[in-house]
């Protein structure tokens, strides 16, 4: 599966376009996931070009905002072997929501 679908990439924001709103609760558009571990890692801007992403990512170890690279997680696997997916059923939500509700 792709991890984000063209159509989906067009609406996420570049990288650095959201560190400058009013509130600084951006929109998160893509929810990732290990089925077999606990990651999640949630898309907030992206850069397709430079392989970036900036997101929220929690893990067993915390939460935090970062940087990751799609590439590499196309090849990360859960403990189980099970590769990372995207959260079909996940709408975007703001950033403050997220971080409430988890």
């Amino acid at each position: 599966m792709e991890l984000i679908p063209k159509e989906i990439v067009a609406k996420i924001p570049a990288l650095f376009e959201t560190q400058e709103q009013e509130q600084n609760d951006p929109t998160v558009f893509i929810k990732l996931f290990t089925p077999d571990s606990n990651w999640t890692w949630f898309i907030i801007e992206l850069s397709m070009e430079e392989d970036i992403c900036f997101g929220y990512v929690i893990s067993p170890s915390g939460r935090e905002l970062g940087y990751f690279s799609l590439t590499e997680l196309s090849f990360d696997k859960g403990s189980l072997g099970l590769t990372i997916e995207r959260d079909l059923s996940f709408t975007p939500l703001l950033l403050s929501l997220i971080m409430n509700q988890l």
